[in-house]
């Protein structure tokens, strides 16, 4: 049998009645086992995934507020970095995280702003 190709069989089903359509949807599923409505539903909904944002983001502060120390610990507990280090990314209202998936970026947001600091997610 001779490969159609996609021209061909376009114009072949414009040929058929619904019916005959139908028929042929049915004979594809039982075939392949995939229903081919499914894989049109499909494509959109990954289209839809892709508009959520990035995938990955940075987590900075952008003020520190009033208990300075308490976000500096969070910091330091967060980063794995030495207390200096840890200080200095406060006191310049720099990147904590960079790169990280969404979820883990909410949880150092809300661990950093119950400490009392204003953060920045990018």
């Amino acid at each position: 049998m001779a490969k159609l190709t996609r021209d061909e069989f376009i114009s072949s089903l414009k040929e058929m009645t619904l019916l005959e359509i139908k028929e042929l949807v049915d004979a594809m599923k039982e075939e392949f086992g995939v229903d081919p409505s499914a894989v049109a539903v499909a494509a959109p909904v990954a289209g839809a995934a892709a508009e959520e944002g990035p995938s990955t983001v940075t987590v900075s502060i952008a003020d520190a507020g009033a208990a300075k120390v308490a976000v500096i610990k969070v910091v330091k507990e967060i980063t794995g970095l030495g207390l200096k280090e840890s200080k200095d990314i406060v006191d310049s209202n720099g990147v904590v995280k960079e790169n990280i998936a969404k979820a883990e970026a909410d949880e150092i947001k809300a661990k950093l702003e119950e400490a009392g600091a204003t953060v920045e997610v990018k």
